[in-house]
């Protein structure tokens, strides 16, 4: 079972790239392989915001973790 712990450290490994161009990603939640992200500042207002959640972190994320996570968007 993947832990809140382990969805938070690939984040980590992931949040250099979205602070380089202005953002960031905050973990709200993770429970039933989902995975509930708050994106701020530049991507939070950006229009491929969900091809940065879903083709980019949730890609991650699978590859590290599980092909089983979804990544949701919450405001």
């Amino acid at each position: 079972m993947i832990s809140k712990e382990e969805v938070q450290k690939v984040l980590d490994e992931v949040r250099p790239s979205l602070q380089a161009d202005g953002g960031d990603v905050e973990l709200v939640d993770f429970k039933d392989d989902k995975v509930y992200l708050r994106l701020q500042g530049h991507c939070r207002g950006c229009a491929y915001s969900q091809m940065t959640l879903k083709m980019g972190i949730e890609r991650i994320l699978k590859k590290k973790l599980s092909d089983k996570i979804e990544v949701v968007g919450v405001q």
